[in-house]
């Protein structure tokens, strides 16, 4: 808990009321020395009298002896995982409402402030209307600016600016995206070596444990964002098929070699599902249709597992400290039964305008969507 701040409340609230202690004194039945007492800190109002003192300001007792609820890491976990069920189980609006009051109640917990910005931009497309999406998007924004300007944990502020950043390109305000991320982004930056450079501290002070588990770490992210920005060169090199297919090649060979379908199938079915747009954009229907099995091959691993978790294998063997440190530990940001939900958008794409006719893209598209099985 938070150190109280009852004295300094109690001055506050008194002179926002313009009242004077023997005015305070006079309506609390005690004497001015007790107020000026309480103010001071040398003594605390009577427990009974503190429902009586917040109400004649106005306030709740939380408020009024300056307590802010926290949450811990496994706590966060825990509630976060029970509303992003609730997301994909609960009628939105009632999920919504759980979401708001919990933001409410916690409104000083900048962990979970900041995970439930995550949790919005997961789920904000579940909302009836466009302008009800971007009244969500715009309410985590909300949430981020407050932990920016109020949290004194570099590493919460740093995630809340990149996180305000991906949903200011959700609401496709670009100008306040790259005036978040430009100055820490640019490629050039010794900022990018940070990592490299903590891993030869730890070897250099003699401890070779943590060394290799950041190690570790850190080649496992630079794999996966690799794929991700694989991703994106596919989306921006779209018409040049020569060189998204040469792109196809090589990383398709990367996930192959290090079990990736595997390790990380959400990566990899993203990679999968934007080579099948990239085919199908330029007419190589068969193509498509290759990469999309290949896609239903990753969905279906992230389907089968009773509770979709990061993990580790027998080459990344040393994740799982580091992965019981990420904010949300092994769980994965959307409910399982939420990915049910996010295929019948996703193969609804407009790319896909000529498989629609093909029997085989029909089955496989009632499989993904319906769950019917690879034999359906």
């Amino acid at each position: 808990m938070n150190k109280l701040n009852l004295p300094e409340n109690i001055i506050r609230l008194r002179h926002e009321k313009k009242l004077t202690q023997e005015e305070l004194a006079d309506f609390m039945g005690v004497t001015k020395a007790s107020v000026s007492k309480w103010e001071k800190g040398i003594n605390t109002p009577d427990l009974l009298l503190l429902p009586q003192l917040a109400t004649y300001f106005n306030v709740t007792i939380d408020e009024l002896i300056g307590y802010e609820a926290q949450l811990s890491s496994e706590q966060i976990r825990r509630q976060y995982a029970e509303l992003s069920k609730d997301f994909a189980t609960l009628p939105f609006a009632d999920a919504l409402e759980k979401t708001r009051a919990l933001a409410h109640k916690y409104y000083a917990c900048y962990p979970f402030l900041l995970q439930l910005g995550v949790l919005y931009w997961n789920h904000h497309m579940l909302a009836q209307t466009e302008e009800e999406r971007k009244s969500l998007l715009q309410e985590a924004v909300g949430w981020c600016d407050r932990i920016v300007e109020n949290c004194s944990d570099v590493g919460v502020c740093s995630d809340a600016v990149v996180l305000r950043a991906g949903l200011h390109i959700q609401l496709g305000e670009a100008a306040e995206a790259i005036e978040a991320l430009e100055p820490s982004a640019d490629p050039s930056r010794l900022v990018g070596q940070n990592g490299t450079l903590l891993v030869r501290a730890y070897q250099l002070s003699g401890d070779t444990e943590k060394a290799k588990s950041y190690a570790q770490a850190k080649e496992y992210l630079d794999l996966l964002n690799l794929i991700g920005d694989a991703v994106l060169g596919l989306s921006l090199n779209e018409n040049n098929i020569e060189h998204c297919e040469e792109t196809i090649r090589r990383i398709a060979g990367v996930i192959e070699l290090y079990h990736l379908e595997m390790l990380h199938p959400n990566v990899a079915a993203q990679f999968r599902f934007q080579s099948a747009i990239v085919y199908a954009s330029n007419g190589r229907e068969e193509e498509a249709l290759a990469a999309l099995h290949c896609f239903e091959k990753c969905v279906d691993r992230l389907l089968e597992a009773e509770q979709i978790e990061l993990h580790g294998d027998d080459y990344f063997n040393r994740l799982d400290t580091w992965i019981g440190r990420l904010p949300l530990g092994s769980m994965a940001p959307r409910d399982k039964s939420f990915i049910r939900q996010s295929l019948r958008e996703s193969m609804a794409h407009p790319a896909f305008g000529r498989l629609k006719e093909k029997e085989e893209f029909q089955r496989l598209v009632h499989r993904l969507t319906e769950g019917g099985g690879k034999n359906a």
